[in-house]
């Protein structure tokens, strides 16, 4: 993956102010490993309509950290879980490794 994952869209619904990019940068924070860990449990349970939900909760977070090309992989494979195919499944989860990496930084 050649995008990084960065905050320019949390600082432009902020506005400047401090203490609401802080309360978007927690909510990322503590919603993104809760709905990593369910994506992961449907995983497991071969749960289709359950991991296409989760898939389309996290493209938020995707979306939030300016990640366009991420977002347009985690629609495709979205759209694929509804075929149950879980083509684009490895390159999803690349970007799910790259955005924990980066909320450990911020």
């Amino acid at each position: 993956m050649q995008e990084t994952p960065n905050l320019n869209y949390v600082n432009q619904l902020a506005r400047g102010d401090k203490s609401i990019q802080n309360e978007l940068i927690s909510v990322i924070k503590t919603e993104f490993p809760e709905e990593k860990e369910d994506y992961y449990n449907s995983l497991k349970l071969q749960e289709f309509k359950k991991i296409e939900e989760n898939v389309h909760r996290l493209k938020h977070k995707i979306s939030i950290l300016g990640l366009e090309k991420s977002y347009k992989i985690a629609n495709e494979f979205e759209h694929n879980l509804r075929e149950h195919s879980l083509e684009k499944q490895q390159d999803f989860e690349k970007i799910l490794i790259a955005i924990t990496n980066y909320i450990e930084t911020i």
